[in-house]
């Protein structure tokens, strides 16, 4: 089903954002396209300072596991391999030169991609590092239930009642999303992710996202789109974004750690205080940059946005979950 030659009869939700975000000429996979950057501004894109802590805690890993020959990185979802390149960069090149990059991405890859950089469609197999997914799995097609029925959409975002909700929906409604009314069903989320996990030997499976656990699942559900860095209406006809939040106790799996971004970022020695004053007066320059990099940190930790969102992390023949914290938080 192609997103610009949709049929006119309804569909449930996950058919229909699959087909707008990832069939021919959707919003996702269209060539010549900015790419995600173009539409809304994620970590990645807001600071440099992202890359840094994601570089950090690839060399934990790599700590973990001994510095093997080889170390993978995995980056799900890449986008135009903005994250990947960064983390290269910011690596020393002792350990960048053991690092085995994949960007997986539907997508075609962009001009001018680092050639170190391995694109793929799908995770590889046996990896042994860090498996990374920012804001990948809002992405991953749902569909949507209200009072036990599917609801059906139709290429211009009409809803209409559908056919009961199947067993295996309604076991996971039960589980994680209980009290009825309107409801985005998790469950081909939580299997994309174990599916990605899978593929991990040995290292870390990290996934961020905007996200909610049982406790603070929303009344009404956050299915929206984005386009040209504006919210519009979740219209899935492959010409906006069409997202919502990931019910992330549900992806989580046992021995899992569930932390807020700036908890996660703090651990890795990102921070939004101020330089000293004194600074303005020794060092003019590095004051100023010293500030901006503080306002940068600060973006990337606030509460409301960024800051809330959710890493999930997930070891895998490693003893900890997380670096400096122990375990962290366990879930699952």
């Amino acid at each position: 089903m192609s997103a610009q030659d949709a049929p006119a009869t309804p569909v449930r939700w996950r058919s229909a954002m699959e087909a707008a975000l990832y069939g021919p000429g959707g919003f996702y996979v269209r060539p010549g396209g900015p790419g995600p950057a173009g539409h809304f501004r994620t970590s990645v894109h807001a600071s440099g300072l992202y890359a840094g802590a994601v570089a950090r805690l690839l060399r934990w890993v790599d700590a973990e596991l001994g510095h093997p020959a080889v170390l993978d990185l995995v980056d799900m979802g890449a986008g135009r391999a903005e994250l990947l390149t960064g983390v290269l960069a910011a690596l020393p090149a002792d350990v960048a030169v053991r690092v085995r990059p994949y960007a997986v991405e539907r997508a075609e890859p962009p001009a001018g991609l680092d050639p170190r950089i391995r694109w793929t469609a799908s995770p590889p197999e046996g990896t042994t590092g860090l498996l990374f997914a920012n804001e990948w799995l809002d992405n991953v097609p749902l569909d949507i239930a209200e009072d036990g029925r599917y609801v059906l959409v139709a290429p211009d975002g009409t809803e209409s009642p559908g056919g009961p909700v199947d067993a295996a929906d309604l076991a996971w409604l039960e589980r994680w999303w209980p009290g009825g009314g309107r409801a985005e069903i998790g469950r081909a989320r939580d299997e994309a992710w174990a599916a990605a996990v899978a593929g991990v030997e040995r290292g870390l499976a990290v996934a961020v996202d905007y996200a909610h656990t049982r406790e603070t699942r929303p009344p009404y559900g956050t299915l929206t789109g984005f386009r040209g860095g504006r919210e519009v209406p979740p219209v899935p006809d492959g010409s906006c974004d069409v997202t919502a939040h990931v019910a992330m106790d549900a992806c989580a799996g046992s021995g899992s750690a569930l932390l807020t971004q700036r908890e996660a970022l703090a651990a890795l020695g990102v921070s939004g205080a101020r330089p000293p004053l004194a600074l303005a007066s020794s060092d003019p320059a590095g004051y100023v940059r010293a500030l901006g990099s503080a306002g940068e940190a600060a973006e990337l930790m606030a509460r409301g946005g960024l800051g809330d969102f959710l890493w999930l992390c997930r070891p895998v023949g490693i003893a900890a979950a997380w670096p400096g914290v122990g375990r962290g938080p366990a879930v699952g």
